[in-house]
């Protein structure tokens, strides 16, 4: 798998890594040994790339990853968690006391000596602009608890902020054709600094697999059943923002743009990693099935000038309208 060069850090990852929140809690039940197959199969099919965090399944997540990285301490995989939402989200908390505590949890989670990154876990939008925030995040580099810190965000101009501190490594945004907006300044903004983009919930929760139906119901426990509305967090982490039923409606479309021998959920993968400026997508997979099929996306040959034209009328067709002017 082709790996792409990780920015500040001088290191490189693969263009498709592996998303773990599911591995940890909100999508439905997942036993261990389900999840470190996943793991594994993510391994074998070329992903070098995991991002988890602390607050996934309250560090099983972490554990899990631990666990496999203990079995295979020679696959090179890296490593990107969370920290910041183990209390009230108030700026005040956070603090390079509480950084420590959390970098620690995550440290003895994952078994290692220093978190390859670290990153602000969709904090309250004032701590983007804090410099003492940040110092405090320097500080955990200085003691190798950290090699780099980043941030993950909600809107662009969270993620406009972070790239403007020089030490910000990463800036991890949602992005998929259905949430077309961090093109515009974001990606730009980040090559020019150097800084990395993660792309995350890059199938809209799933919808743009096309697997769903206006009937599809999710298990109780399932964020896209809790939190459609922003009800538990913010509600662009639950279908991209788009509501539901409209959702399923624009994946029909988009499945239709889907090449001879890809499904829309490789086709929607395929068009992100294209996007100039992306460093690694992360799909998540709750089977070895999906790992694979994932990971092969990167193997798809560049969608062609008239795909990526049509994902864009299909943005301002149907989608625009509901969720451009939130982030």
């Amino acid at each position: 798998m082709e790996q792409r060069e990780f920015g500040r850090l001088g290191r490189k990852v693969s263009v498709v890594g592996l998303g773990t929140w599911q591995l940890g809690a909100d999508w439905g039940e997942v036993d261990e040994s389900d999840a470190l197959t996943v793991l594994d199969t993510a391994v074998e099919a070329g992903v070098t790339f995991f991002d988890t965090a602390d607050v996934y399944g309250d560090g099983r997540s972490e554990q899990l990853i631990g666990r496999y990285l203990r079995s295979r301490p020679d696959a090179g995989i890296f490593v990107a968690t969370k920290m910041g939402r183990r209390l009230p989200q108030l700026a005040e908390n956070y603090t390079l006391d509480n950084f420590r505590a959390w970098t620690d949890r995550s440290r003895a989670n994952l078994g290692v000596d220093t978190l390859d990154l670290v990153q602000l876990h969709c904090p309250p939008s004032s701590v983007h602009s804090s410099a003492a925030v940040f110092d405090a995040l320097d500080t955990l580099v200085a003691e190798e608890r950290v090699a780099a810190y980043g941030v993950s965000v909600e809107t662009c101009a969270e993620a406009l902020a972070a790239i403007a501190r020089p030490g910000t490594a990463s800036v991890q945004i949602i992005l998929n054709p259905f949430r077309l907006k961090p093109l515009e300044e974001v990606v730009p903004a980040a090559r020019e600094a150097g800084v990395g983009i993660i792309a995350r919930v890059p199938l809209a929760s799933g919808l743009l697999s096309g697997k769903y139906t206006k009937d599809t119901v999710f298990a109780e426990n399932d964020h896209r059943t809790f939190n459609r509305h922003g009800e538990a967090f913010d509600q662009g982490e639950t279908f991209s923002g788009v509501g539901f039923e409209e959702g399923v409606e624009a994946a029909v479309e988009f499945a239709g743009l889907a090449p001879a021998g890809a499904t829309p959920a490789q086709t929607a993968l395929r068009w992100i990693v294209q996007q100039p400026g992306v460093t690694s997508v992360i799909p998540g997979a709750r089977s070895p099935e999906q790992a694979r099929a994932n990971a092969a996306a990167a193997e798809l040959p560049p969608l062609p000038g008239a795909t990526l034209e049509a994902v864009g009328d299909l943005y301002d067709r149907r989608i625009r309208a509901q969720v451009h002017h939130r982030w």
